[in-house]
């Protein structure tokens, strides 16, 4: 995983905030606050999860946010890229000259999931590029996603309780048919 206090100092600095603001806003004593902050960007120490969500939300940000793939050299790209190969059915293509990633939704369940993310941010980027939203609402969109998501491409599934019932229902139905 690529460092989260690599990815705590960029938000924090993307929203101007020093350590010791950020510390205090999740709950560290003024006193203490620069230094606990200090310990997680650097990596000397790792939040929890409760942390984690504390401060994804002071930073206004998801908690997936701040817990990405390493990516923070070459090589862990290239196997993050690897990784998304063979989990989601990502590809690498050339179209007109230039190597692009593709992904085919034909290829299963999680490169249809894939799919549909890419198609979500697509639609995102375009809306950036005609300037019918600001980079800050693109990355308000990106860094909170799935929760600003408009594209209704995610659904709640019933619960098991639920699902028992109604297939026990439809049973029944077809039984007496």
């Amino acid at each position: 995983m690529m460092a989260i206090g690599e990815r705590i100092h960029f938000f924090r600095s993307l929203r101007g905030m020093t350590q010791k603001y950020l510390g205090m806003a999740v709950g560290f004593p003024e006193r203490t606050a620069d230094v606990r902050m200090a310990q997680y960007e650097s990596g000397t120490r790792t939040p929890k999860a409760d942390l984690t969500s504390a401060l994804a939300h002071v930073l206004d940000v998801s908690p997936q946010a701040l817990n990405v793939p390493d990516i923070d050299s070459y090589i862990g790209l290239a196997h993050t890229l690897f990784t998304l190969e063979d989990t989601y059915g990502l590809t690498v293509k050339e179209v007109d000259g230039k190597v692009c990633l593709q992904v085919d939704p034909a290829k299963g369940r999680t490169a249809e999931e894939l799919h549909k993310i890419l198609t979500a941010w697509r639609e995102q980027a375009a809306k950036l590029e005609t300037g019918e939203i600001t980079q800050e609402d693109y990355d308000k969109w990106r860094y909170r996603y799935p929760e600003l998501d408009t594209t209704q491409r995610w659904v709640k599934l019933p619960s098991q309780k639920l699902s028992d019932m109604l297939s026990k229902d439809l049973k029944k139905f077809t039984k007496g048919r």
